[in-house]
């Protein structure tokens, strides 16, 4: 490999797109330790303006051909789920380290099989569930787990997102229950990675899910579209700590209020909320009360404070993800988010599917090594 980790990008547009808005002012931000040599688009047309815009010398209308690139040492995969049938499986079977976005598959099984099939080929991966690196998210976990609250009672997650009732047809995936990226899958995906991670894992959960905006229009043509996807998101379940806990996700409606993350625990409590509804780059507040006292606004030290602080926040997490993975890739040490990170994802997203489909409350163990 090169001093620089070459990366290949596919799903790299010149105008618009995560990969242009976040990944590329992001790996931008890293010149030191990357290089953007190859970019992948829809056609020869298109991945040559994307090329232009993101300095790379290679593109190709094929994202195979780009991962068998002798220039490539790490594909980024920018695309979303539905279109990104085998690039993972290809890159790994390439030998090339791999960024892939979140979802990063349908079900658990399969995500699974991608992180063996990467750590048998021996590369380095990692998956886009970025808002765990937001300082605020970091700063709670450390808190919980130095005890500030003493024994942790219960935690809640609720998140409420505004959502329009016109929507573009690139929108048309999040709305259909099987192409895994809908509210479930996205919404809840991110969000409880990011709840996870501060609070500890789910040992047992029950789940509901309705939907309750039954269609939708697609802004080119008019048309209504059905949705199939739930819209209406509640978990309740006990953590690994023994604690409780309880989940709501509400989306629709012409206002939402964002995140608010609570842990009660008997010496005190942390609150963290957001200061809009964004999914995935909100900035947040963190408050702490305790003795009977009203809760006072903990600021956060400049140790966590993140190394792109002008950055909107989903450039500064990305960013954290691919210095991150920097390091683990030229020092073996070991990193997250990643393919494992995924699959322990993917396995709530999949406990929370089947006891809303039956009733009956589902236990998690983590997935095998």
């Amino acid at each position: 490999m090169a001093d620089r980790i070459r990366v290949g990008v596919v799903g790299a547009h010149a105008e618009r797109g995560w990969g242009r808005g976040i990944h590329l002012p992001a790996l931008s931000a890293l010149a030191d330790d990357y290089e953007i040599t190859a970019v992948a688009g829809t056609s020869r047309e298109s991945a040559e303006a994307a090329a232009g815009t993101w300095g790379a010398r290679h593109a190709f209308d094929d994202a195979r051909a780009l991962m068998e690139h002798p220039e490539v040492d790490l594909v980024t995969i920018a695309v979303q789920l539905p279109q990104r049938d085998g690039l993972v499986e290809a890159a790994v079977a390439a030998g090339k380290h791999v960024y892939s976005e979140w979802p990063l598959a349908l079900d658990a099984p399969t995500a699974e099989r991608f992180r063996d099939a990467a750590e048998k080929a021996g590369v380095r991966h990692a998956v886009g569930l970025q808002s765990r690196h937001h300082p605020a998210v970091r700063l709670l976990r450390d808190l919980v787990a130095d005890g500030i609250v003493g024994e942790v009672l219960s935690t809640s997650l609720s998140y409420s997102l505004s959502t329009p009732t016109v929507w573009s047809q690139r929108y048309a995936a999040l709305f259909d229950h099987t192409k895994g990226v809908n509210h479930l899958a996205v919404v809840a995906g991110h969000s409880m990675d990011m709840y996870r991670y501060a609070v500890g894992d789910f040992t047992e959960l029950s789940a509901t899910l309705t939907t309750r905006i039954r269609s939708v229009t697609m802004e080119e043509t008019g048309e209504e579209l059905e949705v199939t996807s739930p819209d209406q998101i509640v978990v309740g379940g006990l953590l690994e700590s023994g604690a409780a806990s309880s989940v709501h996700f509400m989306t629709g409606g012409p206002h939402g209020d964002g995140f608010r993350i609570e842990v009660h625990g008997s010496a005190g409590r942390l609150v963290l909320r957001s200061t809009d509804d964004s999914l995935v780059g909100p900035e947040f507040v963190l408050t702490h009360a305790m003795g009977g006292r009203p809760p006072v606004e903990i600021a956060v030290p400049a140790s966590y404070l993140p190394l792109l602080p002008q950055a909107p926040a989903p450039v500064r997490n990305v960013h954290q993800v691919y210095t991150d993975l920097a390091r683990a890739i030229r020092t073996g040490e070991p990193h997250e988010p990643d393919f494992g990170t995924a699959a322990r994802m993917h396995r709530v997203i999949d406990a929370v599917k089947e006891s809303a489909a039956t009733g009956e409350r589902r236990r998690l163990t983590r997935p095998s090594a």
